[in-house]
């Protein structure tokens, strides 16, 4: 499989809507694809994956994930977004840089290892949806039908650098607490000034723990609510809270620092998107250094935060420009994109004695 052929995918998978938990149609193409290259493929809702021919339970497996739903596309937009146009060098459409570029490249880089014989590692390409809503029938839902995974290469626009830790995400309902009275006369606790203590200590706290990879921890308050009339001072004032958490600590255990830190109620609305990465001495990471590749720490959230082994961040494409009016990739990044793939995975499928990291 060639990257002509990569490109022809993506403009076929940009054309198809495919906004999150709206993925049935590029499903049917992605299963229809991977048939067509002989490649026995499994469905679960809109999430397509396969083993490599030579499967073989005693070796260790990799993943190769990325996902094929979209945001919405914003107001912005100059160009269809539902067209797959190509100037300059530029192909042009909803979701070509997040993360259909990814997601063919790695595609096409299982399709080209899939009926070798001998590989040291098992591969298992998985194209899933709802990762824009961090949705449960996602990737989520199929990952005990993947196991066992030793780890995964998570497709996303990194301009093909390795991002060997990536940061959590919680969302915190907080409610600050106080005693409804009227205006005029100076009555009751103004749950508004409650709260204003609170933020404060959001904006301003910093964690013990650091993380090498990621840096501090980051709380933004981000909403607030309260009042119903002028002259009512507020018994209950409601906010906020996006907290990007790093390795440093779990979400349960940062969630339980935090409550001990503020006198707002607060409840999370999920912490299983926990932070995540992989040691500097893994297998694949020392892979990417001897091509070349840097690492950092990345600051967005992707499907990272679901799997329960380690996983590498690195894709085609630049996050910059995910979710951006016009979004576009390269034509020659996924070039390179699947280059380097095979490059990288190749050091370690051709290799003898794998490691079971």
């Amino acid at each position: 499989m060639q990257a002509n052929e990569a490109i022809a995918l993506l403009k076929q998978l940009i054309e198809t809507p495919s906004l999150s938990r709206e993925e049935d149609k590029t499903a049917d193409i992605l299963m229809a694809f991977l048939e067509s290259k002989g490649v026995v493929a499994h469905r679960s809702g809109n999430n397509v994956w396969a083993k490599n021919s030579y499967f073989d339970i005693k070796k260790p497996t990799i993943l190769l994930n990325s996902h094929h739903d979209t945001v919405k596309p914003n107001a912005g937009y100059t160009k269809d977004p539902f067209s797959a146009i190509v100037e300059d060098g530029k192909l042009y459409g909803l979701g070509s840089n997040d993360a259909g570029g990814c997601l063919v490249s790695l595609l096409t880089t299982f399709v080209n290892f899939y009926h070798q014989p001998k590989l040291a590692y098992n591969l298992v390409f998985a194209g899933t949806a709802e990762e824009e809503v961090s949705g449960k029938n996602g990737v989520a839902s199929i990952l005990k039908e993947l196991e066992p995974i030793n780890f995964a290469v998570v497709g996303e626009p990194t301009l093909m650098q390795m991002a060997v830790a990536e940061k959590g995400l919680m969302v915190l309902d907080c409610i600050a607490h106080g005693k409804a009275g009227h205006a005029a006369r100076n009555e009751g606790v103004n749950a508004i000034s409650e709260a204003m203590k609170d933020i404060d200590w959001f904006h301003k706290h910093q964690f013990e723990k650091v993380s090498e990879t990621l840096g501090p921890i980051k709380m933004s308050v981000t909403q607030i609510e309260a009042g119903s009339q002028h002259n009512v001072v507020p018994d209950q004032c409601k906010y906020v809270v996006d907290v990007r958490s790093t390795d440093a600590y779990s979400n349960v255990e940062l969630l339980e620092l935090i409550k001990a830190g503020v006198k707002s109620e607060v409840n999370a609305r999920s912490t299983r998107l926990n932070p995540s990465s992989i040691p500097q001495d893994h297998p694949i990471v020392k892979a990417g250094k001897n091509l070349g590749l840097s690492t950092y720490g990345s600051p967005t959230l992707s499907d990272q935060a679901l799997m329960p082994y380690p996983s590498l961040k690195i894709g085609p494409g630049d996050s910059a420009r995910s979710h951006t009016a016009d979004e576009y990739i390269y034509i020659k990044e996924i070039e390179e994109g699947i280059a380097i793939y095979q490059s990288l995975l190749g050091q370690l499928l051709m290799s003898e004695g794998p490691s079971a990291s």
